[in-house]
């Protein structure tokens, strides 16, 4: 008998496979904690849920959970649009940000073609280029930060999509507006270039590159509402473009893609900017109480400015298991150029807390 594989796509067959942070209730299960007893600091998660506006917004969209949802998402792309001073057709709604990455797969890559982005990067942009064929070049960072310089060297005829995570996951670094703009300035408009700005809101000041937008260059920017909005588990995610690139985008997108619930709550969520101000207010207390806690055990880590920060423990993996035993998830980097490192998400200042606690006690065992 052949085997399967001699019918799939070939593409799948390496394939790497997403690896998400370890879910509580998993835990519960392997080391006979209750899940109460156990803190979960290893997906950039926001620790204070959902903005209680967007919680009734959901609880009231149950009811009409039998109509299929609205498939352009006319008014949530309408709200960001106002946000944004764009208009509805800048904008695309995606299953989670990844959807639209896959999008972007889907309208751009085919086999032998090439994407550019940092040894570094968020993994899923490795992993959307395989499964169309495509090949992935990485460049070296420079101080654990995307370098712009060496990603202009790497262009070939063949690329035809650039990745630029701005705060990086899982570095927590952040390219200035300088360096996109020196970056831009040099890139042919025949490339598409992708600023993944998932952790935008936690910014003081961020690099505008929506301008890029209105000026009609080949850019998407990725958002979502699954950090400082407390909605990663309605999976919704935006991408911003010129409408002409976003015609296209759309073209390759399933009808339906983003349920009616989702797009309640992350309408209701939109307009609790005070749930946004004390998400904000707590990452930076929990930023810089992690960070002077490792810097006092003499632990190399990378200054971040995203709600999570990179750190350097010794054997990644053993210090992540040994962590899961005292009820601690933080996210070992595997798949990554990180063994030796841990990414610990800001958590309230109680998980915190007792996070270093527990690291204390592994490290000292």
């Amino acid at each position: 008998m052949t085997s399967i594989w001699d019918h799939a796509n070939p593409h799948l067959r390496d394939l790497s496979l997403y690896e998400p942070g370890k879910p509580i209730e998993e835990t519960a299960r392997e080391s006979g904690l209750h899940p109460e007893e156990i803190i979960k600091l290893a997906s950039n998660e926001n620790p204070l849920g959902p903005s209680p506006c967007a919680l009734d917004a959901m609880r009231g969209a149950l009811a009409g959970a039998n109509f299929y949802p609205d498939g352009g998402c006319f008014h949530l792309r309408d709200a960001l649009a106002e946000k944004l001073n764009l208009t509805r057709d800048h904008i695309i709604l995606g299953n989670g940000s990844n959807e639209i990455i896959e999008f972007i797969g889907h309208a751009f890559l085919r086999p032998g073609m090439e994407i550019a982005t940092s040894e570094n990067a968020f993994i899923a942009y490795k992993l959307a280029a395989a499964l169309f064929g495509a090949v992935t070049v990485e460049v070296p960072d420079t101080d654990y930060r995307f370098d712009l310089a060496r990603l202009r060297q790497a262009i070939t005829p063949r690329t035809r999509v650039i990745f630029i995570a701005n705060p990086n996951n899982p570095t927590g670094t952040l390219v200035t507006q300088e360096a996109i703009d020196r970056f831009l300035k040099q890139m042919p408009n025949d490339i598409v270039v992708v600023f993944d700005e998932a952790y935008f809101e936690y910014l003081v000041a961020p690099p505008d590159t929506i301008r890029f937008v209105r000026e009609n260059r080949r850019v998407i920017v990725l958002r979502t509402f699954s950090k400082i909005h407390g909605l990663a588990g309605a999976r919704l995610g935006y991408g911003i473009a010129h409408p002409e690139l976003i015609r296209v985008l759309q073209k390759t997108r399933e009808p339906f893609n983003v349920n009616g619930i989702a797009q309640a709550g992350a309408l209701a969520a939109l307009t609790d900017e005070e749930h946004q101000a004390k998400t904000k207010r707590l990452t930076k207390e929990g930023r810089e109480f992690l960070e002077e806690e490792f810097a006092q055990m003499n632990l190399p880590f990378v200054p971040s400015v995203a709600n999570f920060v990179l750190v350097r423990v010794g054997d990644g993996k053993a210090i992540f298991k040994a962590l899961l035993r005292r009820g601690v998830i933080v996210r070992a980097l595997t798949g990554y150029n990180f063994p030796e490192w841990v990414r610990v998400s800001v958590g309230t200042m109680e998980q915190n807390r007792r996070c270093i606690a527990a690291l204390r006690e592994v490290l000292a065992a």
